[in-house]
């Protein structure tokens, strides 16, 4: 599974993105889907998770109600729908796939795709 990311851009506080993650390869709708971001200077972190069929969510207590995770397994595809957008928010997200869904560990999940820049202005 090769997987890209991207959505991310500048916008103002309070804001909205919406991230798109387009995976290819056939086994996509086999894996869970994890959101992940990392701000300059500071560890990777978990944002948010999806299931394999999308029933099931998770999220960091710092966006829950902002965030919404999403995916098309038809299309191969995972978003993360960013609302009320704070600078802290600010970081390159990445999208990752893995076999156990809700793991909020980088080694929880074996495909990683590039990240995409989001940037929060005050």
């Amino acid at each position: 599974v090769q997987l890209q990311a991207s959505g991310g851009g500048l916008v103002q506080a309070g804001g909205s993105l919406r991230l798109s993650c387009a995976a290819s390869g056939r086994a996509f709708s086999g894996y869970a889907v994890g959101w992940f971001r990392q701000a300059a200077g500071k560890e990777r972190e978990f944002v948010a998770a999806i299931s394999v069929n999308g029933r099931s969510t998770h999220y960091i207590d710092s966006v829950k109600g902002r965030f919404t995770v999403s995916r098309d397994n038809a299309k191969n595809a995972a978003y993360l729908q960013m609302n009320s957008l704070k600078p802290e928010d600010t970081a390159v997200y990445f999208c990752a796939q893995g076999l156990n869904y809700g793991s909020e560990r980088s080694l929880g999940y074996d495909y990683w795709g590039q990240g995409t820049l989001v940037t929060v202005s005050s």
